[in-house]
């Protein structure tokens, strides 16, 4: 049995960075099959035990952070079942904590962030977190205009027509309002109308699993009279774009919201310490059962409206909010079945397929296993499976949860319970699906088919991702269209490669028209027909040209997430300097070799770090990914990326780097600041460097700039550069 994880205070740097990249493939993975393919295969608890482990590991080595963590992600690109709408302000999800040393924790991350002393008063508002549907609402002179969803947290879907049919929500604002505000808060169904709608519904044969997908099922209806006929509600409870300041504080902000008209939860209170907000917590908590509506949690917010400005933002969550969930529920059912599933990286993961249970009213039929050693372990009874684990068999009856009520996954086994006939579960060391050998390397936990491109999972797991919804988001291109088409004999309806699709129109034109009936012919297929394979068709030349960003992260580098990504997208605005840069980089070949300026200007950009800088080189030192990206981009334009920032700020668009102690702001309120003004923050000095910013006890990086010839500021002349006095 392998090594259990070392603790996070015990590993060297060498060990951080390298359980820091298995952390960030593991997640990425996770992240696409929760969102993009509505496929997990993890549970909330252990998807946030890795997310926990990534920032425990980020905190003791500041110099190792990465981009592409959990923590930076939001939702998932919109449908295009309707239309879309652009937030004008991006609608961002909230981080989440699981103890009240965590709120503890969070409560004082934010009095760092602001330098403020224990005697500081700092109020936050606490309210329960509704389980529904993130909603948007934008009224332009005071009257509703247009009505989205979350969508990926950029773009949501046009839901408005939909949207009108709910009593609850006013359709114009009094004239105290202002004159372009979007109010957002939660669509959702009391639990008493779930349970009589879905009485109405079983005669049809049609369920939901929960109120919260009654309601977002609901609410996506194409027609908008279904939508009127189910009993949706809303809450509101925060707000995007406005015209005019609302308030000074949260809490009024949304007491002017129920002088408007609009519902507002009752059960959100203001508190000034820690012990205040838990107690709250824990009323709420046991309360749960007798709400009419769902919850799995506890906001916290920072009442005060000029303290969030300061806090601001990261990737994908706010620094002055965060989610406290509440404990999973729990069942027992039995281990049927142990399936390996192959991603596109080639790991193998085990899934037990389960007897069907209800756990919170959600049928619970497989949960992931992780990795070999997940499933191994002395059988010792009453010992968590996520410490040791637990010599789970197949016929053996286990103990899961739902944990955050969502996903599910195997807690314990129940050993008195074993049949007697069970035997140990043995690891494949062969792919299931080409037969090639399923190596582990030391020091990792998961087991890696070595087929690569002659593996049909890997080669199929790599289309799905390129056409997943936070890459080139191809609508038509699902899990069974893409097994179909690259199983397809006829040549001109195999897809082998990204390449492929793009040439599939063009070889199915070069056709002879009379090969009538012909499987050649897409349309004459069964399951599609004419009007499909031309909607298919659309599809794909819609993303002939698609964002830097989407492209990069479809080609499904080892390393590189959707956060990834984007950092890179916004350092070299386009895929060929990207490209360029990667190719000609040279990486440090030993201690004391710096590599050349490319190499030090990719493992310059903030948050991208040598790990991911070498897979991104590596990628492109191979010539087949080389060639497969030329046949890419002879059919595909990735765009460049827009720059980002204030037009008006001095520092748009600058290269910033903060060494040195910073004593008017600490070292993430910097980088935020700087972030929000357009500059680019670095985290070593580079002949890219336009300006270092220098406190006390500033060193080899000072020196570097110095002979360098870059501009050097102190922390005031900073705030004199960007025209802040205060």
């Amino acid at each position: 049995m392998a090594t259990p994880l070392a603790p996070v205070e015990t590993l060297t740097q060498e060990e951080a960075a390298a359980e820091l990249a298995r952390l960030a493939e593991e997640i990425a993975g996770h992240d696409r099959r929760y969102h993009a393919e509505d496929a997990p295969t993890i549970s909330d608890a252990e998807y946030d035990e890795l997310r926990l482990r990534n920032a425990a590991i980020e905190l003791r080595f500041p110099e190792l952070v990465r981009a592409d963590s959990p923590s930076r992600r939001v939702g998932a690109a919109p449908s295009g079942a309707f239309g879309q709408v652009v937030h004008s302000v991006p609608m961002l999800s909230l981080d989440n904590v699981f103890s009240d040393e965590d709120v503890a924790d969070f409560v004082a991350s934010v009095r760092r962030f602001l330098s403020l002393s224990p005697d500081d008063e700092l109020v936050f508002t606490a309210e329960p977190k509704i389980d529904g549907l993130s909603m948007s609402l934008r009224y332009e002179n005071r009257k509703l205009v247009t009505a989205a969803t979350r969508g990926d947290g950029t773009t949501g879907e046009n839901v408005t027509a939909n949207i009108r049919t709910i009593g609850e929500i006013p359709q114009t604002l009094p004239k105290d309002a202002p004159d372009i505000v979007d109010i957002r808060g939660e669509v959702y169904m009391r639990r008493d109308d779930f349970f009589a709608l879905q009485k109405r519904m079983a005669e049809s044969g049609q369920t939901f699993a929960n109120p919260r997908n009654s309601a977002a099922g609901s609410l996506r209806q194409k027609n908008p009279e279904v939508t009127k006929s189910r009993p949706l509600k809303f809450f509101a409870y925060a707000w995007g774009e406005t015209s005019e300041p609302m308030g000074k504080t949260q809490y009024d902000v949304v007491r002017r919201f129920a002088d408007w008209g609009f519902q507002v939860n009752d059960r959100m209170e203001r508190f000034d310490t820690t012990e205040a907000i838990l107690a709250h917590y824990h009323a709420i908590e046991a309360e749960r059962a007798e709400l009419p509506y769902d919850i799995d949690g506890v906001v916290y917010k920072v009442d005060r409206l000029d303290l969030q400005e300061r806090l601001g933002f990261r990737s994908r969550s706010p620094r002055w909010a965060t989610a406290h969930k509440f404990a999973a529920e729990k069942a027992m059912t039995v281990v049927n079945a142990i399936d390996i599933q192959v991603g596109r990286t080639g790991a193998l993961t085990p899934v037990a397929r389960l007897e069907p249970v209800t756990v919170g009213g959600v049928v619970v039929t497989n949960a992931t296993l992780h990795n070999e050693d997940y499933i191994k372990g002395n059988g010792t009874k009453g010992e968590p499976i996520r410490e040791e684990g637990h010599d789970i068999r197949i016929g053996d009856t286990v103990i899961i949860q739902r944990a955050g009520d969502v996903i599910p996954q195997v807690l314990d086994i129940v050993p008195e319970k074993r049949p007697a006939d069970a035997k140990p579960y043995v690891f494949p060391d062969r792919c299931p699906f080409c037969d090639s050998h399923a190596v582990r390397e030391e020091g990792e936990a998961v087991r890696r088919c070595t087929g690569g491109l002659i593996c049909p999972a890997q080669a199929t797991e790599r289309i799905r991702h390129f056409v997943s919804r936070n890459a080139l988001d191809i609508e038509g291109l699902g899990e069974k269209q893409i097994e179909f088409f690259f199983n397809a004999e006829q040549e001109a309806l195999r897809i082998r490669n990204p390449a492929d699709i793009f040439t599939l129109k063009k070889r199915q034109e070069a056709l002879p028209a009379t090969l009538e009936g012909s499987m050649q012919r897409l349309d004459k297929v069964e399951g599609f027909g004419e009007i499909s394979v031309k909607k298919l068709f659309a599809a794909i030349d819609d993303r002939r040209q698609v964002a830097f960003s989407r492209f990069l992260f479809g080609l499904g580098i080892r390393h590189i997430g959707e956060t990834n990504a984007k950092r890179l997208a916004r350092h070299f605005t386009s895929f060929g300097a990207m490209r360029a840069a990667a190719e000609a980089a040279r990486m440090p070949e030993g201690k004391g070799d710096a590599g050349n300026a490319e190499w030090q200007e990719i493992v310059g950009i903030n948050g991208i770090g040598s790990i991911v800088a070498e897979a991104l080189v590596d990628f492109f030192a191979e010539e087949h990914n080389r060639q497969a990206v030329d046949d890419l981009l002879a059919e595909v334009t990735p765009l460049d990326e827009e720059p980002v920032g204030t037009v008006s700020s001095p520092v748009a668009g600058k290269t910033v780097v903060f060494t040195g102690s910073l004593e008017k702001m600490s070292r993430d309120e910097a980088k935020a600041m700087a972030e929000k003004l357009g500059a680019k923050v670095a985290g070593s000095v580079s002949k890219k460097t336009d300006l270092v910013v220098a406190g006390p006890g500033a060193g080899s990086k000072l020196k570097l700039a110095s002979e360098l010839g870059i501009e050097v500021i102190d922390e005031d002349q900073w705030f004199q550069r960007i025209g802040r006095t205060d």
